[in-house]
Protein backbone atom coordinates (compact mmCIF):
# COMPACT_ATOMS: atom_id res chain seq x y z
CA UNK A 1 0.00 0.00 0.00
CA UNK A 2 1.20 3.49 -0.72
CA UNK A 3 2.80 5.27 2.20
CA UNK A 4 0.82 8.38 1.32
CA UNK A 5 -2.59 6.74 1.50
CA UNK A 6 -4.77 8.25 4.22
CA UNK A 7 -5.88 5.70 6.81
CA UNK A 8 -9.10 6.70 8.55
CA UNK A 9 -9.35 6.25 12.32
CA UNK A 10 -12.99 5.15 12.37
CA UNK A 11 -12.79 3.07 9.20
CA UNK A 12 -9.94 1.09 10.80
CA UNK A 13 -11.78 0.18 14.00
CA UNK A 14 -12.37 -3.33 12.65
CA UNK A 15 -8.59 -3.85 12.88
CA UNK A 16 -7.84 -1.58 15.83
CA UNK A 17 -10.31 -3.07 18.33
CA UNK A 18 -8.99 -6.67 18.09
CA UNK A 19 -5.46 -5.30 18.19
CA UNK A 20 -6.29 -3.22 21.28
CA UNK A 21 -7.51 -6.35 23.07
CA UNK A 22 -4.23 -8.14 22.31
CA UNK A 23 -2.19 -5.13 23.49
CA UNK A 24 -4.31 -4.92 26.65
CA UNK A 25 -3.59 -8.59 27.42
CA UNK A 26 0.14 -7.92 26.96
CA UNK A 27 0.12 -4.65 28.89
CA UNK A 28 -1.85 -5.78 31.95
CA UNK A 29 0.75 -8.22 33.35
CA UNK A 30 3.61 -5.96 32.24
CA UNK A 31 2.16 -2.92 34.07
CA UNK A 32 1.89 -4.98 37.25
CA UNK A 33 5.27 -6.63 36.75
CA UNK A 34 7.14 -3.39 36.06
CA UNK A 35 5.59 -1.74 39.11
CA UNK A 36 6.68 -4.77 41.13
CA UNK A 37 10.20 -4.58 39.70
CA UNK A 38 10.33 -0.84 40.39
CA UNK A 39 9.47 -1.16 44.06
CA UNK A 40 6.36 0.97 43.47
CA UNK A 41 2.71 0.30 44.35
CA UNK A 42 1.22 -2.09 41.79
CA UNK A 43 -1.66 0.33 41.29
CA UNK A 44 0.91 2.87 40.03
CA UNK A 45 1.79 0.58 37.12
CA UNK A 46 -1.84 0.37 36.06
CA UNK A 47 -2.25 4.14 36.30
CA UNK A 48 0.78 4.53 34.05
CA UNK A 49 -0.66 2.09 31.53
CA UNK A 50 -3.97 3.95 31.46
CA UNK A 51 -2.35 7.37 30.95
CA UNK A 52 0.10 5.96 28.39
CA UNK A 53 -2.73 4.49 26.36
CA UNK A 54 -5.39 7.18 26.52
CA UNK A 55 -3.49 10.46 26.94
CA UNK A 56 -0.22 9.82 25.11
CA UNK A 57 -2.06 7.74 22.52
CA UNK A 58 -4.30 10.71 21.73
CA UNK A 59 -1.53 13.34 21.70
CA UNK A 60 1.19 11.38 19.93
CA UNK A 61 1.83 11.70 16.22
CA UNK A 62 2.63 7.99 16.04
CA UNK A 63 -0.14 5.74 14.77
CA UNK A 64 1.28 2.47 16.15
CA UNK A 65 3.42 3.29 19.19
CA UNK A 66 1.99 2.21 22.56
CA UNK A 67 3.24 3.93 25.71
CA UNK A 68 3.25 2.88 29.34
CA UNK A 69 5.56 1.96 32.22
CA UNK A 70 8.82 0.69 30.74
CA UNK A 71 11.29 -1.93 31.90
CA UNK A 72 14.05 0.52 30.97
CA UNK A 73 13.13 2.81 33.84
CA UNK A 74 12.85 0.19 36.60
CA UNK A 75 16.40 0.69 37.86
CA UNK A 76 15.94 4.47 37.99
CA UNK A 77 12.58 4.22 39.76
CA UNK A 78 13.70 1.74 42.42
CA UNK A 79 16.81 3.81 43.21
CA UNK A 80 14.78 7.04 43.29
CA UNK A 81 12.09 5.63 45.58
CA UNK A 82 14.75 4.22 47.91
CA UNK A 83 16.66 7.52 47.96
CA UNK A 84 13.65 9.78 48.39
CA UNK A 85 11.88 7.36 50.78
CA UNK A 86 8.57 9.18 50.30
CA UNK A 87 6.55 8.07 47.25
CA UNK A 88 4.87 11.47 46.96
CA UNK A 89 8.34 13.05 46.54
CA UNK A 90 9.05 10.62 43.72
CA UNK A 91 5.76 11.59 42.05
CA UNK A 92 6.91 15.21 42.13
CA UNK A 93 10.07 14.16 40.28
CA UNK A 94 7.91 12.46 37.64
CA UNK A 95 5.86 15.64 37.14
CA UNK A 96 9.01 17.78 36.81
CA UNK A 97 10.47 15.23 34.37
CA UNK A 98 7.34 15.59 32.24
CA UNK A 99 7.74 19.36 32.22
CA UNK A 100 11.36 18.96 31.10
CA UNK A 101 10.22 16.66 28.27
CA UNK A 102 7.66 19.19 27.04
CA UNK A 103 10.41 21.84 27.06
CA UNK A 104 12.70 19.48 25.11
CA UNK A 105 9.93 19.07 22.57
CA UNK A 106 9.64 22.82 22.07
CA UNK A 107 13.44 23.05 21.85
CA UNK A 108 13.26 20.52 18.98
CA UNK A 109 15.42 17.98 20.81
CA UNK A 110 13.84 15.12 18.88
CA UNK A 111 17.16 14.41 17.17
CA UNK A 112 18.75 13.50 20.53
CA UNK A 113 18.59 9.76 19.89
CA UNK A 114 20.61 10.08 16.68
CA UNK A 115 23.75 10.97 18.67
CA UNK A 116 23.86 7.89 20.91
CA UNK A 117 26.25 5.20 19.60
CA UNK A 118 24.72 1.86 18.68
CA UNK A 119 27.02 0.05 21.11
CA UNK A 120 25.84 2.23 24.00
CA UNK A 121 22.17 1.66 23.13
CA UNK A 122 22.68 -2.11 23.08
CA UNK A 123 24.65 -1.88 26.31
CA UNK A 124 21.87 0.11 27.95
CA UNK A 125 19.25 -2.48 26.96
CA UNK A 126 21.44 -5.38 28.11
CA UNK A 127 22.10 -3.68 31.46
CA UNK A 128 18.38 -3.14 31.94
CA UNK A 129 17.87 -6.84 31.27
CA UNK A 130 20.47 -7.83 33.86
CA UNK A 131 18.97 -5.46 36.45
CA UNK A 132 15.51 -6.88 35.78
CA UNK A 133 16.74 -10.43 36.31
CA UNK A 134 18.58 -9.60 39.53
CA UNK A 135 15.66 -7.60 40.87
CA UNK A 136 13.10 -10.33 40.26
CA UNK A 137 14.98 -13.32 41.69
CA UNK A 138 13.54 -12.78 45.21
CA UNK A 139 9.97 -12.64 43.88
CA UNK A 140 10.62 -15.69 41.73
CA UNK A 141 11.65 -17.55 44.88
CA UNK A 142 8.60 -16.36 46.79
CA UNK A 143 10.40 -14.04 49.19
CA UNK A 144 8.99 -10.64 50.09
CA UNK A 145 10.79 -8.15 52.33
CA UNK A 146 10.43 -4.46 53.07
CA UNK A 147 13.98 -3.75 51.93
CA UNK A 148 13.67 -2.41 48.38
CA UNK A 149 17.27 -3.26 47.46
CA UNK A 150 17.11 -6.55 45.51
CA UNK A 151 20.86 -7.17 45.81
CA UNK A 152 20.53 -7.53 49.59
CA UNK A 153 17.52 -9.84 49.34
CA UNK A 154 18.78 -12.53 46.98
CA UNK A 155 20.71 -14.53 49.57
CA UNK A 156 17.83 -14.40 52.06
CA UNK A 157 15.44 -15.42 49.28
CA UNK A 158 17.57 -18.47 48.49
CA UNK A 159 17.53 -19.52 52.14
CA UNK A 160 13.79 -18.91 52.55
CA UNK A 161 12.34 -19.79 49.15
CA UNK A 162 8.83 -21.09 48.54
CA UNK A 163 8.77 -24.30 46.42
CA UNK A 164 5.34 -23.39 45.02
CA UNK A 165 6.42 -19.87 44.03
CA UNK A 166 9.62 -21.20 42.47
CA UNK A 167 7.60 -23.80 40.55
CA UNK A 168 5.18 -21.19 39.22
CA UNK A 169 8.04 -18.85 38.31
CA UNK A 170 10.05 -21.56 36.56
CA UNK A 171 6.96 -22.71 34.65
CA UNK A 172 6.32 -19.09 33.60
CA UNK A 173 9.79 -18.78 32.12
CA UNK A 174 9.58 -22.20 30.42
CA UNK A 175 6.22 -21.38 28.81
CA UNK A 176 7.57 -18.15 27.31
CA UNK A 177 10.69 -19.89 26.00
CA UNK A 178 8.68 -22.66 24.34
CA UNK A 179 6.08 -20.19 23.07
CA UNK A 180 8.64 -17.94 21.36
CA UNK A 181 10.90 -20.69 20.07
CA UNK A 182 8.38 -23.25 18.87
CA UNK A 183 4.68 -22.43 19.18
CA UNK A 184 4.69 -19.10 17.31
CA UNK A 185 5.98 -21.01 14.28
CA UNK A 186 2.89 -23.22 14.23
CA UNK A 187 0.41 -20.57 13.14
CA UNK A 188 -1.03 -17.09 13.43
CA UNK A 189 -3.12 -18.01 16.50
CA UNK A 190 -0.02 -18.40 18.65
CA UNK A 191 1.35 -15.10 17.37
CA UNK A 192 -1.83 -13.28 18.36
CA UNK A 193 -2.12 -14.81 21.84
CA UNK A 194 0.47 -13.18 24.12
CA UNK A 195 2.56 -15.60 26.15
CA UNK A 196 2.37 -13.37 29.29
CA UNK A 197 -1.41 -13.84 29.30
CA UNK A 198 -1.02 -17.65 29.29
CA UNK A 199 1.53 -17.33 32.08
CA UNK A 200 -0.85 -15.26 34.22
CA UNK A 201 -3.80 -17.59 33.63
CA UNK A 202 -1.79 -20.71 34.48
CA UNK A 203 -0.23 -19.09 37.55
CA UNK A 204 -3.67 -18.11 38.85
CA UNK A 205 -5.10 -21.53 37.98
CA UNK A 206 -2.34 -23.43 39.80
CA UNK A 207 -2.63 -21.37 42.97
CA UNK A 208 -6.44 -21.52 43.00
CA UNK A 209 -6.29 -25.32 42.54
CA UNK A 210 -3.88 -25.56 45.48
CA UNK A 211 -6.27 -23.49 47.60
CA UNK A 212 -8.97 -26.05 46.97
CA UNK A 213 -6.93 -29.26 47.10
CA UNK A 214 -4.18 -28.45 49.59
CA UNK A 215 -4.62 -25.01 51.22
CA UNK A 216 -1.45 -25.34 53.30
CA UNK A 217 0.72 -25.27 50.16
CA UNK A 218 -1.04 -22.39 48.39
CA UNK A 219 0.61 -18.97 48.24
CA UNK A 220 -0.60 -16.57 50.88
CA UNK A 221 -1.78 -13.03 50.19
CA UNK A 222 1.70 -11.52 50.64
CA UNK A 223 2.88 -13.40 47.54
CA UNK A 224 -0.02 -12.26 45.35
CA UNK A 225 -0.81 -9.03 43.52
CA UNK A 226 -2.37 -6.52 45.86
CA UNK A 227 -4.19 -3.54 44.40
CA UNK A 228 -6.91 -1.72 46.33
CA UNK A 229 -10.53 -2.74 45.79
CA UNK A 230 -13.09 0.08 45.88
CA UNK A 231 -16.61 -0.33 47.22
CA UNK A 232 -17.70 3.01 45.75
CA UNK A 233 -16.65 5.56 43.14
CA UNK A 234 -15.45 8.01 45.79
CA UNK A 235 -13.35 5.30 47.39
CA UNK A 236 -11.89 4.48 43.97
CA UNK A 237 -10.85 8.13 43.56
CA UNK A 238 -9.17 8.02 46.97
CA UNK A 239 -6.72 5.39 45.70
CA UNK A 240 -4.93 7.96 43.54
CA UNK A 241 -1.98 9.65 45.25
CA UNK A 242 -0.54 13.08 44.48
CA UNK A 243 2.91 14.69 44.56
CA UNK A 244 4.05 16.56 47.65
CA UNK A 245 5.13 20.07 46.64
CA UNK A 246 7.01 20.53 49.92
CA UNK A 247 9.85 18.52 48.36
CA UNK A 248 10.47 21.11 45.62
CA UNK A 249 13.64 22.27 47.38
CA UNK A 250 15.01 18.71 47.59
CA UNK A 251 18.00 18.35 45.26
CA UNK A 252 17.43 14.60 44.91
CA UNK A 253 13.98 15.30 43.44
CA UNK A 254 15.45 17.49 40.72
CA UNK A 255 18.33 15.13 39.91
CA UNK A 256 15.83 12.25 39.67
CA UNK A 257 13.59 14.35 37.41
CA UNK A 258 16.46 15.17 35.05
CA UNK A 259 17.48 11.51 34.91
CA UNK A 260 13.93 10.34 34.17
CA UNK A 261 13.43 13.05 31.53
CA UNK A 262 16.64 12.23 29.67
CA UNK A 263 16.37 8.44 29.82
CA UNK A 264 12.62 8.36 29.10
CA UNK A 265 13.10 10.73 26.15
CA UNK A 266 15.99 8.70 24.78
CA UNK A 267 14.16 5.40 25.16
CA UNK A 268 11.05 6.88 23.54
CA UNK A 269 12.97 8.25 20.56
CA UNK A 270 14.67 4.91 19.98
CA UNK A 271 11.40 3.02 20.28
CA UNK A 272 9.61 5.47 17.98
CA UNK A 273 12.29 4.90 15.35
CA UNK A 274 11.78 1.14 15.71
CA UNK A 275 7.98 1.58 15.51
CA UNK A 276 8.28 3.53 12.26
CA UNK A 277 10.40 0.73 10.81
CA UNK A 278 7.71 -1.80 11.79
CA UNK A 279 4.90 0.30 10.29
CA UNK A 280 3.71 -1.42 7.08
CA UNK A 281 2.47 1.96 5.84
CA UNK A 282 5.88 3.60 6.39
CA UNK A 283 4.50 6.56 8.31
CA UNK A 284 7.02 8.83 10.02
CA UNK A 285 6.43 10.03 13.59
CA UNK A 286 7.23 13.70 14.37
CA UNK A 287 9.76 13.28 17.18
CA UNK A 288 9.36 16.72 18.75
CA UNK A 289 5.61 16.23 19.01
CA UNK A 290 6.29 12.85 20.60
CA UNK A 291 8.42 14.45 23.30
CA UNK A 292 5.60 16.88 24.08
CA UNK A 293 3.07 14.02 24.23
CA UNK A 294 5.30 11.94 26.49
CA UNK A 295 5.96 14.92 28.72
CA UNK A 296 2.24 15.64 29.06
CA UNK A 297 1.62 11.98 29.87
CA UNK A 298 4.30 11.98 32.57
CA UNK A 299 2.93 15.16 34.12
CA UNK A 300 -0.54 13.62 34.42
CA UNK A 301 0.81 10.24 35.54
CA UNK A 302 2.85 11.88 38.30
CA UNK A 303 -0.09 14.03 39.39
CA UNK A 304 -2.30 11.01 40.11
CA UNK A 305 0.26 8.51 41.39
CA UNK A 306 1.50 6.69 38.28
CA UNK A 307 4.91 5.53 37.12
CA UNK A 308 7.00 7.41 34.52
CA UNK A 309 6.17 6.49 30.94
CA UNK A 310 7.88 5.90 27.61
CA UNK A 311 7.02 4.40 24.28
CA UNK A 312 7.33 0.62 24.82
CA UNK A 313 8.57 -1.57 21.99
CA UNK A 314 7.03 -4.80 23.41
CA UNK A 315 3.49 -3.36 23.29
CA UNK A 316 4.16 -1.56 20.03
CA UNK A 317 5.34 -4.73 18.27
CA UNK A 318 2.31 -6.59 19.68
CA UNK A 319 0.11 -3.84 18.22
CA UNK A 320 1.73 -4.15 14.79
CA UNK A 321 1.62 -7.95 14.78
CA UNK A 322 -2.05 -7.93 15.77
CA UNK A 323 -2.92 -5.73 12.79
CA UNK A 324 -3.36 -2.32 14.43
CA UNK A 325 -3.58 0.52 11.95
CA UNK A 326 -4.16 3.77 13.88
CA UNK A 327 -3.69 5.30 17.32
CA UNK A 328 -7.21 4.16 18.28
CA UNK A 329 -5.70 0.78 19.18
CA UNK A 330 -3.49 2.38 21.86
CA UNK A 331 -6.35 4.52 23.16
CA UNK A 332 -8.79 1.58 23.39
CA UNK A 333 -6.18 -0.54 25.19
CA UNK A 334 -5.90 2.25 27.77
CA UNK A 335 -9.67 2.27 28.23
CA UNK A 336 -9.61 -1.51 28.74
CA UNK A 337 -6.94 -1.11 31.43
CA UNK A 338 -9.09 1.52 33.14
CA UNK A 339 -12.07 -0.83 33.04
CA UNK A 340 -10.07 -3.69 34.55
CA UNK A 341 -8.87 -1.50 37.45
CA UNK A 342 -12.35 -0.14 38.09
CA UNK A 343 -14.40 -3.32 37.74
CA UNK A 344 -12.25 -6.46 38.20
CA UNK A 345 -9.55 -5.62 40.79
CA UNK A 346 -10.44 -8.73 42.82
CA UNK A 347 -9.53 -10.92 39.84
CA UNK A 348 -6.22 -9.10 39.42
CA UNK A 349 -5.42 -9.78 43.06
CA UNK A 350 -5.39 -13.52 42.34
CA UNK A 351 -2.19 -13.23 40.28
CA UNK A 352 0.95 -14.70 41.97
CA UNK A 353 3.94 -12.34 42.07
CA UNK A 354 6.16 -15.25 41.01
CA UNK A 355 4.31 -15.40 37.68
CA UNK A 356 4.94 -11.72 37.04
CA UNK A 357 8.58 -12.20 38.09
CA UNK A 358 8.86 -14.96 35.47
CA UNK A 359 7.55 -12.54 32.81
CA UNK A 360 10.08 -9.87 33.76
CA UNK A 361 13.01 -12.29 34.04
CA UNK A 362 12.27 -13.59 30.55
CA UNK A 363 12.00 -9.98 29.31
CA UNK A 364 15.39 -9.31 30.90
CA UNK A 365 16.85 -12.40 29.25
CA UNK A 366 15.72 -11.23 25.81
CA UNK A 367 17.42 -7.87 26.43
CA UNK A 368 20.70 -9.44 27.59
CA UNK A 369 20.82 -12.80 25.85
CA UNK A 370 24.23 -14.25 24.84
CA UNK A 371 23.53 -13.71 21.14
CA UNK A 372 23.74 -9.94 21.70
CA UNK A 373 27.20 -10.26 23.26
CA UNK A 374 28.27 -12.47 20.34
CA UNK A 375 26.98 -9.90 17.85
CA UNK A 376 28.91 -7.08 19.52
CA UNK A 377 32.08 -9.19 19.59
CA UNK A 378 31.77 -9.82 15.86
CA UNK A 379 31.51 -6.07 15.29
CA UNK A 380 34.98 -5.56 16.74
CA UNK A 381 36.52 -4.14 19.91
CA UNK A 382 35.47 -0.59 19.05
CA UNK A 383 31.87 -1.80 19.50
CA UNK A 384 32.38 -4.52 22.14
CA UNK A 385 34.33 -2.44 24.66
CA UNK A 386 31.86 0.51 24.86
CA UNK A 387 29.04 -2.07 25.01
CA UNK A 388 30.56 -3.94 27.97
CA UNK A 389 31.65 -0.78 29.80
CA UNK A 390 28.14 0.67 29.44
CA UNK A 391 26.67 -2.48 31.00
CA UNK A 392 29.12 -2.48 33.91
CA UNK A 393 28.70 1.26 34.50
CA UNK A 394 24.89 1.09 34.55
CA UNK A 395 24.77 -1.94 36.85
CA UNK A 396 27.37 -0.38 39.18
CA UNK A 397 25.88 3.15 39.20
CA UNK A 398 22.64 4.10 37.48
CA UNK A 399 21.21 4.38 34.00
CA UNK A 400 22.08 8.01 33.24
CA UNK A 401 25.64 7.83 34.59
CA UNK A 402 26.18 4.55 32.76
CA UNK A 403 24.96 5.98 29.46
CA UNK A 404 27.21 9.04 29.83
CA UNK A 405 30.22 6.81 30.59
CA UNK A 406 29.35 4.63 27.61
CA UNK A 407 29.08 7.67 25.34
CA UNK A 408 32.50 8.94 26.47
CA UNK A 409 34.07 5.55 25.78
CA UNK A 410 32.27 5.34 22.43
CA UNK A 411 33.51 8.85 21.55
CA UNK A 412 37.05 7.79 22.42
CA UNK A 413 36.89 4.92 19.92
CA UNK A 414 35.42 7.20 17.25
CA UNK A 415 38.26 9.68 17.78
CA UNK A 416 40.77 6.83 17.84
CA UNK A 417 39.44 5.48 14.54
CA UNK A 418 39.51 8.91 12.92
CA UNK A 419 42.98 9.55 14.35
CA UNK A 420 44.39 6.33 12.94
CA UNK A 421 42.80 6.70 9.52
CA UNK A 422 43.26 10.44 9.04
CA UNK A 423 46.92 10.20 7.95
CA UNK A 424 48.03 7.47 5.55
CA UNK A 425 51.75 7.17 4.76
CA UNK A 426 53.46 4.73 2.37
CA UNK A 427 56.82 4.74 0.66
CA UNK A 428 58.71 2.90 -2.05
CA UNK A 429 62.45 3.50 -1.78
CA UNK A 430 62.81 7.30 -1.99
CA UNK A 431 59.24 8.02 -3.03
CA UNK A 432 56.67 8.92 -0.35
CA UNK A 433 52.94 9.37 -0.38
CA UNK A 434 51.26 11.29 2.48
CA UNK A 435 47.49 11.05 2.11
CA UNK A 436 45.28 13.11 4.41
CA UNK A 437 41.76 11.71 4.83
CA UNK A 438 38.57 12.64 6.66
CA UNK A 439 39.19 15.13 9.48
CA UNK A 440 42.83 15.84 10.28
CA UNK A 441 42.79 17.49 13.71
CA UNK A 442 45.52 18.98 15.89
CA UNK A 443 45.80 15.53 17.49
CA UNK A 444 47.36 14.32 14.24
CA UNK A 445 49.99 17.07 14.26
CA UNK A 446 52.71 15.06 16.10
CA UNK A 447 52.48 12.03 13.79
CA UNK A 448 52.46 14.21 10.62
CA UNK A 449 55.46 16.18 11.88
CA UNK A 450 57.37 13.05 12.91
CA UNK A 451 56.73 11.26 9.60
CA UNK A 452 57.77 14.28 7.55
CA UNK A 453 60.97 14.71 9.56
CA UNK A 454 61.93 11.10 8.76
CA UNK A 455 61.84 11.69 4.98
CA UNK A 456 65.47 11.29 3.81
CA UNK A 457 67.43 13.52 1.44
CA UNK A 458 66.89 13.33 -2.32
CA UNK A 459 63.33 12.02 -1.94
CA UNK A 460 60.16 12.70 -3.84
CA UNK A 461 57.05 13.43 -1.71
CA UNK A 462 53.42 13.69 -2.71
CA UNK A 463 51.14 15.23 -0.08
CA UNK A 464 47.59 14.41 -1.15
CA UNK A 465 44.91 16.49 0.61
CA UNK A 466 42.15 15.87 -1.92
CA UNK A 467 40.31 13.42 0.36
CA UNK A 468 40.41 15.50 3.53
CA UNK A 469 37.19 17.16 4.66
CA UNK A 470 38.97 19.30 7.23
CA UNK A 471 42.62 20.01 8.08
CA UNK A 472 43.52 21.82 11.29
CA UNK A 473 45.58 25.01 10.91
CA UNK A 474 48.37 23.53 13.06
CA UNK A 475 48.74 20.61 10.63
CA UNK A 476 48.71 22.99 7.65
CA UNK A 477 51.51 24.97 9.29
CA UNK A 478 53.62 21.81 9.76
CA UNK A 479 53.16 20.84 6.09
CA UNK A 480 53.96 24.33 4.82
CA UNK A 481 57.12 24.46 6.97
CA UNK A 482 58.18 21.11 5.48
CA UNK A 483 57.57 22.37 1.93
CA UNK A 484 59.53 25.55 2.63
CA UNK A 485 62.57 23.72 3.99
CA UNK A 486 62.43 20.68 1.67
CA UNK A 487 64.87 22.14 -0.91
CA UNK A 488 67.58 22.19 1.78
CA UNK A 489 67.52 18.35 1.72
CA UNK A 490 66.92 18.21 -2.07
CA UNK A 491 63.39 16.91 -1.49
CA UNK A 492 60.85 17.50 -4.22
CA UNK A 493 57.31 18.04 -2.92
CA UNK A 494 53.99 18.04 -4.69
CA UNK A 495 50.97 19.30 -2.77
CA UNK A 496 47.70 18.06 -4.24
CA UNK A 497 44.50 19.89 -3.35
CA UNK A 498 40.97 19.38 -4.64
CA UNK A 499 39.61 22.10 -6.88
CA UNK A 500 36.35 21.88 -4.96
CA UNK A 501 37.80 22.16 -1.43
CA UNK A 502 39.66 25.03 0.09
CA UNK A 503 41.96 23.44 2.66
CA UNK A 504 43.72 26.66 3.66
CA UNK A 505 47.20 26.02 2.22
CA UNK A 506 49.12 29.09 1.03
CA UNK A 507 52.33 27.34 -0.07
CA UNK A 508 52.59 25.93 -3.57
CA UNK A 509 54.46 22.65 -3.87
CA UNK A 510 56.74 21.84 -6.80
CA UNK A 511 55.25 19.79 -9.58
CA UNK A 512 57.36 17.43 -11.66
CA UNK A 513 57.81 13.84 -12.80
CA UNK A 514 54.22 12.85 -13.58
CA UNK A 515 55.15 9.16 -13.64
CA UNK A 516 56.46 9.30 -10.08
CA UNK A 517 53.24 10.94 -8.93
CA UNK A 518 51.19 8.17 -10.52
CA UNK A 519 53.39 5.60 -8.78
CA UNK A 520 52.65 7.28 -5.47
CA UNK A 521 48.93 7.11 -6.12
CA UNK A 522 49.19 3.45 -7.11
CA UNK A 523 50.74 2.69 -3.71
CA UNK A 524 47.53 3.60 -1.86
Amino acid sequence: MSAKKKIGIFSSLGSDIPSAIVVFLVALPLCLGIALGSGAPLFAGLIGGIIGGIVIGALSGSQLSVSGPAAGLTSIVIVAITKLQVYEAFLLAVVIAGIFQVILGFLKAGILGDYIPYSVIKGMLAAIGIILIIGQVPHLLGYVAEDANPYERIWEAILNFSPVALGIGALSIAIQLVWDKYLVKLGKVFKLIPAPLIVVLLAVGINEWLKESNPATALDATLLVSIPVAESFNEFLSFFTHPDLSYLSNFAVWSTAITIALVASLETLLNIEAADELDPYQRVTPTNRELKAQGTGNILSGLIGGLPLTSVIVRTSANVNAGGKTKMSAIIHGLLLLGSVAFIPKILNLIPLAGLAGILIYTGYKLAKPAIFKEMKQRGNDQLIPFVITIVAIVATDLLVGILIGCVVGLFFVMRSNFKSAVFVVNDENRYLFRLRKDVSFLNKPIVKRKLEKVPKNSYVVIDATRADYIDKDVIEVIEDFITHAPLKNIQVELRQSLYKEQGFTTKGTTSVTGAIQDMVNLK
